[in-house]
């Protein structure tokens, strides 16, 4: 049906239609984009959800990972991350496929409603001019007749009248001609505007209107089919997401299915093993006169380590306990240290043992050794350090077999470099490979001293071999000085603590390894680049360098890969920052190489 022929007198209410249409389109428009800010604050706050419970760098959280129901949380936690960002997209989709494009089309709607009633209002002021110009003829047609009405009886009576003068006779018949004329003048004029009128009615209500009608008939389908593809378009952002919503949905459910009871309570048994033996029986000690009672089981092998633990230099205490589920109220006195105790810490207290750098930085206070752990967990510990040398070691050698086959290039084609500026970064590397060999050679004999491989006089010789021979010169003296506050029934813990404590002993008596630590520590690393802090660093831990916003450094130690670049600022300064806090311009041939 078309509104032109059947609502041709519904001016008005189709005024208001068309206008209550556009409030639609605005107020879907609007819930659309309170949807939009609903996702948005929905995908944010699933987005802080999931990093509040991320584990925390350093902290227990990130140690406990290594089981499988931490793993899969962990995985849960990814997912929804992702799960967020698909509740953005959902957010951009319905931002740049319907609210943009509602608010473009319902600009371009006002201004076509607009056109259309000006042109009808425009109609209507040219058909009511028309009609107010026929009343007007219409009124005059009548004045004049009624003038010439009265112009006829005057006449009329002036004839009949035997008074009057001829001359005022025809005077009266002239005036009624003239009224006549000018009555039959007005005839004409009303009936060519009724005509006219006549004519413009019809095309007004016939052709004008109908066709603006039509228009307006036709936009306001064009805006419903409109509001029908945003609504369509409105279910599919959704559902062009549920893919993805289900592919990170699977992802938490096999995450869920990954744990493994068995292989966790494997992996606590990895992480507190303490390789420790369990006490032996206690022999009956028969009392008799003159005789002294020995010892308690109290205060064998393992209590009193516990107490030994307390006066290391490294500061770790020892896990093990005779009855660990048994709270020890009455602890008894300390001991008093013995000779060779006193003698080592005096070596302590002049000469520190120097941890790693890298552990310093951090803040870390467990020494080198892993002397603090239980053999098990050191052992472990000692066997991961030297699988990381190891790979440092392979590392420089293929940097070194790359600058070698540079430098054969270069004195074939002595036109692409000059073969003598590659043996600087050669000899560096050669003393890289050697420093870090001796320290697998260093790490390897703890590891032996723990797996109870102490190298022979067999073996090839080591850079630290007269470390183990020390160990032996003097061993008769340590276990001497340490036999009775260490005997215990089984003896395994007592021969570990001996061992540790025979190469410390051996360490402080070896100024080889002094001399050689000291070398390596006033050794001079070159510089491989620069770099310019980006923000302020206050370097509160050891090993650490402060460094202000704008300031360039020079760069000795490129990160690797624990988010620390060492930079050195001048001669007697030089530390570690964090890699975020700078950015670091290397030197080419660094970067090549």
């Amino acid at each position: 049906m078309s509104w032109g022929s059947e609502l041709w007198d519904q001016f008005d209410n189709l005024e208001k239609h068309t206008q209550s249409g556009i409030e639609f389109v605005e107020r879907y428009s609007k819930f659309v984009k309170e949807r939009s800010d609903i996702e948005i604050s929905y995908a944010k706050q699933i987005r802080n959800l999931s990093k509040k419970y991320q584990p925390k760098k350093n902290s227990r959280e990130e140690e406990e990972n290594k089981y499988t129901s931490c793993r899969a949380f962990l995985s849960t936690l990814n997912e929804l991350n992702d799960y967020a960002g698909q509740h953005e997209v959902i957010a951009e989709n319905l931002t740049s496929q319907i609210i943009t494009e509602l608010s473009r089309y319902l600009t371009e709607l006002k201004a076509e409603r607009k056109s259309h009633f000006h042109d009808g209002r425009k109609a209507q002021q040219q058909i009511e001019s028309l009609w107010k110009q026929l009343e007007s003829s219409k009124r005059r047609f009548e004045r004049d007749c009624k003038e010439a009405d009265r112009a006829q009886q005057y006449f009329e009576r002036m004839d009949a009248d035997i008074n009057v003068t001829k001359a005022d006779v025809e005077k009266a018949r002239q005036q009624a001609q003239m009224r006549h004329q000018i009555a039959a003048d007005s005839k004409t004029e009303y009936s060519n505007y009724l005509t006219k009128f006549n004519q413009e009615q019809n095309e007004h209500y016939y052709t004008l209107i109908p066709n603006i009608f039509q228009k307006l008939q036709e936009m306001e389908e064009r805006r419903i089919e409109r509001v029908g593809v945003s609504m369509k378009t409105y279910a599919e952002v959704d559902r062009e997401v549920l893919p993805i919503v289900g592919k990170c949905l699977d992802g938490m459910t096999k995450a869920a299915e990954s744990i493994e009871p068995k292989t966790d309570s494997k992996q606590v048994v990895e992480s507190y093993k303490s390789g420790f033996e369990p006490p032996g029986d206690v022999e009956f000690e028969d009392y008799g006169p003159g005789q002294t009672m020995k010892r308690t089981v109290s205060e064998t092998s393992l209590s009193n380590s516990r107490g030994e633990a307390k006066e290391r230099p490294g500061g770790g205490k020892s896990k093990g306990k005779l009855w660990p589920f048994i709270k020890n109220k009455n602890k008894s006195p300390k001991q008093n240290k013995e000779p060779l105790s006193n003698r080592f810490n005096e070596f302590m207290a002049s000469k520190p043992k120097m941890t790693c750098l890298r552990s310093l930085r951090r803040g870390g206070s467990g020494p080198e050794d892993f002397s603090h752990l239980p053999p098990e967990q050191r052992r472990k510990k000692l066997q991961a350090k030297i699988d990381d040398i190891n790979k440092d070691i392979q590392k420089e050698m293929d940097q070194k077999d790359a600058l070698t086959k540079m430098k054969g290039v270069y004195e074939k084609n002595p036109q692409m470099g000059d073969p003598a500026s590659v043996d600087p970064r050669l000899v560096e590397m050669a003393m890289n490979i050697e420093k870090l060999q001796s320290e697998v050679q260093k790490f390897e004999g703890w590891l032996a001293e723990v797996e109870g491989r102490l190298p022979s006089r067999s073996d090839p010789p080591r850079r630290q071999s007269g470390l183990y021979e020390s160990q032996n010169s003097n061993s008769t003296m340590v276990d001497n000085n340490c036999a009775q506050d260490r005997e215990s029934p089984d003896g395994s813990y007592t021969e570990e603590q001996s061992s540790e404590t025979q190469v410390k002993v051996a360490i402080a008596n070896t100024p080889e390894f002094d001399d050689e630590f000291d070398d390596g520590d006033e050794e001079t690393l070159p510089t491989i680049g620069t770099c310019k802090a980006v923000y302020s660093f206050e370097g509160h831990n050891e090993g650490t360098i402060s460094v202000t916003e704008g300031e360039l450094l020079f760069v000795i130690e490129q990160d690797k890969g624990d988010g620390w670049t060492r930079v050195r600022r001048n001669v007697e300064e030089e530390g570690y920052v964090p890699t975020s806090y700078v950015e670091v311009f290397l030197e080419t041939n660094t970067k090549d190489s």
